[in-house]
């Protein structure tokens, strides 16, 4: 059952956080420039990378006895959640950082090499620091022992999430408010980790 249960959960963070995301607007970006499998492979590349190395990590730190360590290494992960949530509900401010690391990607775009590989590198460098790469590291320590299901399921979110963009971004985008969706993925955090820091504090 946890297994089945850390698959949804790395899903819908992922698949809510994606939606409208510097990064799937820039593999929209692609859409047109190879084919849809093509894109979605370099999708999956990127996120088995990004989100796989985040969950082993996360999964190594979670794996420790120490029970001590293990205490507030949840709480500190479940408190990093609701923070998440929180700061999500704020006006976003587009810094300097996040301006040189857009700017970063569509100079990889413009590479002239197989799509395949620049979706991929794209995925791992967009991905770094971003709120579902630290979800993934936050999941891989509360889970130490799924570490399989919790990256199929951010793979699954990732790559359902650019399928919606790819294939159904003009009908998403006139039926579908982006702040919606986003209040949704913060409602999200927030809940689990409210439930996972009542759960362990009890």
């Amino acid at each position: 059952m946890e297994l089945i249960y850390t698959f949804f959960i790395s899903f819908f963070i992922v698949f809510l956080s994606e939606l409208g995301d510097k990064t799937q607007l820039l593999v929209l970006s692609f859409s047109t420039k190879d084919r849809a499998k093509n894109i979605l492979l370099g999708v999956a590349i990127g996120t088995l990378f990004s989100h796989g190395l985040a969950i082993i990590f996360g999964s190594k730190l979670g794996s420790f006895n120490n029970e001590y360590f293990r205490f507030y290494l949840e709480i500190f992960t479940y408190i990093s959640f609701l923070l998440f949530g929180i700061l999500g509900f704020l006006p976003e401010k587009d810094g300097i950082s996040t301006d040189k690391k857009s700017s970063f990607l569509q100079k990889i775009s413009n590479i002239k090499l197989n799509y395949i590989f620049i979706i991929a590198i794209s995925i791992i460098i967009g991905e770094l620091g971003d709120k579902t790469f630290l979800a993934s590291l936050g999941l891989g320590i509360q889970y130490p022992a799924c570490k399989i299901p919790l990256i199929l399921g951010s793979i699954m979110g990732m790559v359902i999430s650019n399928s919606f963009a790819l294939f159904f971004g003009r009908f998403l985008g006139n039926k579908f408010n982006p702040s919606l969706v986003k209040v949704l993925s913060n409602i999200l955090f927030l809940l689990f980790g409210f439930i996972g820091l009542i759960s362990t504090l009890l």
